[in-house]
């Protein structure tokens, strides 16, 4: 190799390192700015003002509603024969949007629940309002904040993924539910110390495809990955369906969720419901099992599964758990 070459290489990696080290302190610099009560108390929605009818779907058994209201898609479904008072609010995980709900909210609604899913701002139907690569959890938990305040009386909250990291944010900033049920959640204290080796050892590319394009997207960069990620091989939905829903994320949301941005709750009064799939790849069982007991929460690990719990061939069985579980606390 010639000195020329090294020289080159020298200069190429002290370039590289120099980026990285800016873009990350400006990652962190932005984070130590925010402030969470201060974000809940301003208005976030920006969206254009009117509603959109997508579909009104009427069954012996329930009548869904899909609309964009304000900026925001919400899919609601309302049983033809209501057994419970308490609305049900569901929210989505990272890449996904109200879609990822409609096995659930359909079963539920047979069920006598009524439901509502929504898409946050750039994601699925929802417009972007701003970049979605500045998008933060205290932006979404303001949205999630006004998702739940639009209903008579409050709900169960149901998160999936980075959903039930937004529980968890409620909980600490917002206040007590009368129930909440974490499918495959994010982590109780820190998703780097507890998720990276996982998403290293599922594509090892991640963290420099996340700082070159400064996106949470390249995980989800094709159908195979995505597939890889979230899905078991016997998934209810094949890798391209699954893929062709999916839509750009935030790098901001994961580094958020850590120390010394996040600390969580230590006493809440919520009674709590955590879901793991044994075949998760995003997150180990054992992680999800220490983040449950931290919280004091009902623990079931659902055999088979992968991350997204919903989309698996125990969907109606998980789903009659969550149901059984709701009526046993009382819920009405």
């Amino acid at each position: 190799m010639t000195k020329k070459l090294v020289s080159s290489l020298q200069v190429g990696l002290g370039v590289f390192a120099g980026w990285t080290i800016a873009q990350q302190g400006w990652v962190l610099w932005q984070l130590s700015q925010k402030d969470t009560a201060q974000t809940l108390a301003d208005q976030q929605n920006e969206g254009e003002p009117g509603r959109q009818e997508i579909e009104v779907l009427e069954t012996d058994t329930f009548i869904r509603q899909h609309v964009i209201e304000d900026g925001i898609e919400r899919v609601s479904y309302l049983p033809r024969q209501r057994r419970f008072e308490t609305p049900i609010v569901l929210q989505h995980g990272m890449w996904h949007g109200a879609w990822s709900w409609r096995g659930w909210q359909e079963l539920l609604a047979g069920w006598g629940w009524e439901s509502h899913a929504h898409s946050l701002p750039g994601h699925a139907l929802s417009p972007e309002q701003r970049p979605i690569p500045l998008c933060t959890l205290d932006y979404y938990l303001a949205f999630l904040k006004m998702e739940m305040a639009r209903l008579p009386q409050p709900p169960v909250l149901i998160g999936h993924s980075m959903g039930g990291a937004l529980i968890q944010w409620h909980l600490k900033y917002i206040g007590d539910l009368p129930a909440a049920v974490l499918v495959a959640p994010w982590v109780s204290h820190s998703m780097i110390g507890d998720g990276l080796w996982g998403l290293l050892r599922l594509d090892p590319m991640f963290p420099l495809l996340a700082m070159k394009d400064w996106s949470a997207s390249s995980l989800m960069r094709n159908p195979y990955r995505a597939a890889r990620a979230l899905i078991s091989e016997h998934a209810q939905v094949t890798p391209v369906e699954l893929f062709s829903q999916l839509g750009p994320e935030s790098i901001l949301v994961l580094y958020q969720h850590n120390p010394p941005f996040w600390q969580p709750p230590q006493q809440i009064g919520t009674p709590l419901l955590w879901l793991a799939g044994m075949r998760d790849a995003l997150l180990s069982e054992a992680d999800e099992r220490r983040s449950a007991a931290f919280y004091g929460a009902d623990y079931v690990a659902i055999p088979g599964a992968g991350h997204n719990i919903m989309m698996e061939p125990t969907q109606a069985k998980t789903a009659a758990q969550v149901h059984e579980w709701l009526v046993a606390q009382g819920i009405r």
